[in-house]
């Protein structure tokens, strides 16, 4: 047992060491999946654990490839390391879906970020460093969504694609009950089309995540000959 221990805080590559900061990478990184899953991303548990133990590898092989093929103890052990937190980026931006108007899997891709540097201090053996990581991650995903919810801080950029029936040039109205309803414009298209006798209004707008959708859409269709309403995330003609 005390070859097992002295194995784990050995700076250099042993077998259980190793076992250990695979083991350890892969809980950390899962409890970081967990969190996203629940939140309904793509990426989840086995992305983050990939991520989490392929870093801690990347890692061990730059500690072990200058001790063991050129007997060196103070090699260069962040060789290889340095391009995984390059290499990531490749990842991050996959989990990024963009549209027109909207951007979504930002923190996610932090996220993932983040659990490669993760396994990369497991690798290290840096393994409070690698558990307080872990910890303040989950508490940003977990709690500081909580208090951006409780101060109604949550906004999502979306489309508002409405087509009036008839040519119409007073969109105040409309604009006032987006605003009041929680809807905030920040860029609008409007184009007429004369052969259909259509207006056709796409807002750029920041929704909270409170506001009531359907009810503010009803309260539109009350005041306008509406052909169409939709919360959507990209501009349309």
């Amino acid at each position: 047992m005390t070859t097992i221990f002295s194995d784990i805080v050995s700076p250099d590559v042993t077998l259980w060491g190793s076992v250990f900061k695979l083991v350890l990478s892969m809980l950390l990184g899962s409890l970081i999946g967990f969190e996203r899953r629940l939140k309904g991303q793509i990426a989840g548990l086995r992305t983050f654990a990939l991520i989490a133990m392929g870093a801690t590898l990347a890692m061990l092989i730059s500690i072990y490839i200058p001790q063991v093929y050129f007997g060196l103890k103070n090699g260069d052990p962040g060789r290889i390391a340095a391009q995984v937190v390059s290499g990531v980026g490749f990842l991050g931006a996959g989990a990024i879906i963009q549209m027109k108007g909207s951007v979504r899997g930002l923190t996610t891709a932090a996220g993932i970020w983040m659990t490669a540097c993760i396994g990369l201090a497991v690798g290290a053996g840096m393994y409070v460093i690698a558990v307080t990581a872990t910890v303040l991650i989950l508490f940003i995903l977990v709690h500081i969504e909580r208090f951006e919810q409780r101060r109604d801080l949550l906004w999502e950029s979306r489309v508002v694609r409405i087509r009036v029936k008839g040519i119409v040039s007073d969109l105040d109205t409309m604009r006032s009950i987006l605003l009041k309803g929680g809807i905030r414009i920040s860029n609008e298209f409007l184009a007429y089309d004369y052969q259909n006798q259509l207006t056709i209004i796409n807002f750029m707008v920041r929704i909270k995540a409170t506001a009531s959708v359907p009810d503010i859409f009803a309260k539109v269709r009350k005041r306008y000959d509406l052909a169409s309403i939709a919360l959507t995330n990209e501009v349309s003609n």
